[in-house]
């Protein structure tokens, strides 16, 4: 007898299949619109997508070309024979297309923006903070701006990770792939529908990069992925994740992004005027460009005056430290035929990159090399350009850090249709002259704000707390529970967030120097206040410790640790995984943005400023752009002034200022509740902050101060080297190789001064005369000379008090005779010397061409 099998069955041979969305034609139009960032910034446009399947909108994170995909066909069917759909989807499309069919203004210098992170939607997981953020927020302002901008960076396959805690407040670091399919991007294509590959040289071999293309309204970014099959899987991991890996693959990261965003531009056919870096990341652009010119035929020195007035260099660190340095012999494996290239010496070449040229032990820097590259450099706040000056100081000897005139900055701001809640948007939209939003930057427009009924705006700050508490419930229940244990604990933190406690937020990436634990110094006075039943109080902190950043992970448990603590429980909240999504809702459902970083160490910090077009006040150390912004009556400040050096007191006295200001100033004010509900004097610091302080922090008043500051002036200087084939260009080389040839042999061959010049003791206002004989060496009056007054402020740092310069007042052959003045106006300790240095009316300034003398 045959036993009959229990299972019989063959080995599938399953044929992958992909099934491509089929939409009805009454919808098309969406497909085109999710697959351009601008539904990121255009209410509307997210509403209509929620209202044709909330449920699924949800499901998909808010994801457009998902939710498309996801969509049941008889769905879609279902809805194209919806009249009020499809005139809703016309009516969007409409709009779209009129936003698009706007022609770049040409009027304005075209730019080449490089950067490695871009945060753009929390869809696109490219960022891992502010300065993501800001690069993302910079595109959308250029497309509103309507101007010539295309910009370059990486398509992550894993991006930034994603971040959970642990039961006992550990960071838990985990890098989630991309699928490409599901994102708002299109591969891009060459003429033969063929996808577009960018080879770039890699010691002996190439690595192979796709080129993706995100449509960030009417500005395109293009993103290099190495994640593919014609590569090794060790090139392979280059785009896997941002800031990932080690020092190697950091390199190969930045040459990729330098000379990768080089090429990929011109293998597009792509030209502009100006080629932006911002950050170090991307200084490797301007070996590439070097490259380019000297093939054309320049020589080195010729295409050095080609790049430089064409490049800008924006920082973002205040630190040396947190810059990329890489040792000589990991750069030389990678970078090494580059210098035959240029026709230059190695020593030369890695020397750009060296404050000490002459240093073989000095690391490579990308920032000094950029520096070394560029005609211009800034910083992102006031304060931080003159940090930036301090910084950079050493790599033009000869002159003092605020005599750097190549050395500025802008101010960061943040993208209003981004940040700005769309209740806001209504309700500006409502009391505001119509032209406000092309015209952001209009402080005139902003006082209407003190125009609109005090009950309106309390009622849309109460909307926006209340949707804020609603995510946090509908968002965080879940992974806590599953995370954290407890379920008790976990409902009764969820039941404690309290709609109208006063609420205050802390959320960014948590760094020791950023102070996360300043609030909790002191425990006992801290629980005094969040368990005042007159006045409640909740503080949300939320933000990623670099996965290397062991102190700052350290910081996360131990807020952790408090807020599980029972006087701090449902109090003081910790929000895990901080992304666009989460600070969006922070950003506008908070009473309080909270920033306590060390002093002068914030570059700039933008998340107060998207705070403050919320309604929010900010409650911070007056350090980057809230240095500038700060208005009495419209937030609160810690003084910019260190009163201790040891950095454990300076803490102790900043955390004793904020347990002061709460119990004595916010507190009481907000508290302070009229009969209607709320404080009149609460309502008028948030109005105070809206007119007086938000107009001056958008991206539009940024882009408008690059144009103004940098782009427009470096585009005229280039236009005019770059005529009749580089001549201008060409002549400036030749003359500082002249210059710099005989440099060592100009000098002071005699000297007349007025009887007590040279004593160690002037009289105060006195004028004495001073001659100097200059041999110039066969150049035609290419010196200028000068005297150089310095003087110790009280911290024993030192400063110029004035510069003098000396006219030429008689020529002889190749001797110059120099005259001028000694004077000192003031009485006191002052140092003084002559400076001699190369003048040429062509130069931008001084620092383009850094040879010094000092005599006595």
């Amino acid at each position: 007898m045959r036993i009959i099998k229990a299972s019989n069955a063959n080995t599938p041979n399953w044929r992958e299949i992909s099934v491509k969305t089929n939409i009805p034609e009454a919808l098309k139009p969406l497909d085109e619109i999710a697959h351009n960032l601008w539904w990121s910034w255009t209410n509307e446009a997210g509403h209509l997508f929620r209202d044709l399947d909330s449920d699924l909108w949800k499901k998909v994170h808010q994801n457009p070309v998902l939710f498309l995909q996801r969509m049941n066909y008889d769905k879609m069917e279902e809805l194209a024979k919806d009249a009020a759909i499809v005139k809703r989807v016309n009516k969007l499309y409409s709009d779209f297309r009129a936003y698009m069919d706007v022609k770049p203004d040409l009027k304005r210098p075209s730019v080449a923006y490089l950067c490695m992170e871009y945060g753009l939607s929390h869809v696109l997981k490219i960022y891992s903070g502010g300065l993501g953020i800001l690069a993302g927020d910079y595109l959308k302002e250029a497309s509103d701006s309507n101007v010539d901008l295309c910009a370059v960076g990486f398509l992550y396959r894993f991006g930034y990770f994603t971040q959970t805690l642990s039961m006992d407040g550990q960071q838990v670091a985990k890098y989630e792939a991309q699928n490409f399919g599901e994102l708002p991007i299109e591969r891009e294509l060459d003429a033969n529908g063929q996808p577009v590959v960018v080879d770039v040289p890699y010691i002996n071999y190439t690595v192979h990069a796709y080129v993706w293309r995100v449509n960030v309204g009417r500005i395109k970014l293009y993103l290099l992925d190495t994640d593919n099959e014609m590569n090794s899987e060790f090139d392979r991991s280059i785009t896997h994740s941002l800031y990932g890996g080690d020092w190697e693959n950091r390199l190969k990261q930045e040459i990729l992004l330098g000379i990768g965003g080089i090429q990929l531009l011109k293998k597009l056919g792509i030209k502009k005027d100006i080629y932006h870096c911002n950050e170090g990341h991307a200084a490797l652009c301007n070996v590439q460009r070097l490259v380019d010119y000297v093939k054309e035929g320049m020589t080195f020195n010729e295409a050095l005056e080609v790049v430089r007035t064409s490049s800008l260099y924006t920082v973002h660190t205040p630190v040396p430290a947190g810059h990329d340095y890489f040792d000589e012999g990991l750069f030389g494996k990678y970078m090494g035929g580059y210098a035959s290239m240029l026709g230059i010496s190695w020593d030369d070449f890695i020397g750009m990159g060296r404050v000490n040229p002459e240093d073989h032990n000095e690391r490579f820097c990308m920032s000094t090399f950029a520096c070394n590259t560029s005609s211009w450099v800034n910083g992102v706040s006031w304060l931080h350009g003159k940090v930036s000056k301090d910084m950079f100081s050493s790599i033009w000897k000869g002159y003092f850090p605020e005599e750097l005139s190549n050395v500025g900055y802008v101010t960061n701001g943040v993208h209003f249709p981004t940040w700005c809640a769309s209740e806001w948007k209504t309700l500006y939209g409502k009391h505001f002259d119509k032209s406000y939003i092309n015209d952001q930057s209009n402080a005139t427009l902003w006082e209407a704000i003190y125009n609109v009924p005090d009950a309106e705006i309390w009622k849309t700050r109460v909307a926006l707390k209340q949707k804020l508490v609603d995510y946090i419930k509908r968002a965080f229940r879940e992974d806590w529970l599953k995370n954290q244990g407890d379920p008790s604990r976990i409902v009764s933190i969820l039941e404690k967030i309290n709609p109208n406690a006063l609420i205050i937020g802390f959320a960014r990436r948590f760094a020791t120097y950023k102070r996360a634990h300043l609030l909790f110094s002191d425990l006992d006075r801290l629980s005094k206040i969040v368990n005042n039943p007159n006045y409640p109080v909740q503080f949300l902190f939320a933000g990623k410790a670099h996965p290397h950043d062991g102190a700052g992970q350290g910081l996360i448990k131990k807020i952790y640790e408090i807020s599980r603590r029972p006087e701090f429980l449902g109090k003081i909240i910790f929000l895990e995984n901080y992304d666009m999504q989460l600070a969006r809702r922070l950003v506008t459902g908070v009473d309080i943005w909270m920033n306590t970083p060390t002093r002068p160490l914030e570059a700039s910090g933008t998340s107060g400023e998207k705070a403050l077009m919320n309604g929010v006040v900010n409650l911070s150390v007056l350090d980057g752009w809230w240095l500038e912004g700060y208005r009495e009556g419209a937030g609160w400040a810690l003084t910019e002034k260190r009163t201790y050096q040891n950095q454990e007191q300076q803490d102790q006295l900043d955390a004793a200022t904020i347990y002061s200001l709460l119990e004595n100033e916010i507190l009481p004010l907000y508290y302070a509740r009229n009969s209607k509900g709320y404080s009149e004097g609460w309502i008028r610091t948030v109005k105070n902050s809206i007119a007086q302080v938000a107009p001056h922090y958008t991206m539009k008043r940024q882009l408008d101060d690059y144009y103004t500051k940098y782009y427009t002036p470096l585009a005229e200087r280039a236009k005019l080297l770059f005529a009749d084939n580089f001549h201008k260009a060409k002549e400036i080389a030749l003359w500082k190789e002249q210059v710099a040839e005989r440099w060592d042999n100009i000098n002071v061959v005699s000297s007349q001064k007025e009887p007590g010049v040279d004593s160690t003791t002037l009289e105060s206002g006195r004028k004495y005369k001073a001659q100097f004989v200059i041999d110039e060496q066969g150049l035609d009056d290419v010196v200028g000379f000068e005297l150089v007054i310095l003087h110790d402020d009280e911290e024993g740092k030192t400063h110029v008090t004035g510069t003098y310069p000396f006219e030429v007042k008689k020529r002889e052959g190749n001797l110059f005779t120099f005259e001028g003045f000694v004077t000192i106006p003031n009485a006191g300790a002052f140092k003084v010397a002559y400076r001699m240095f190369p003048k040429n009316a062509d130069l931008p300034h001084r620092q383009d061409f850094c040879y010094v003398k000092w005599f006595n």
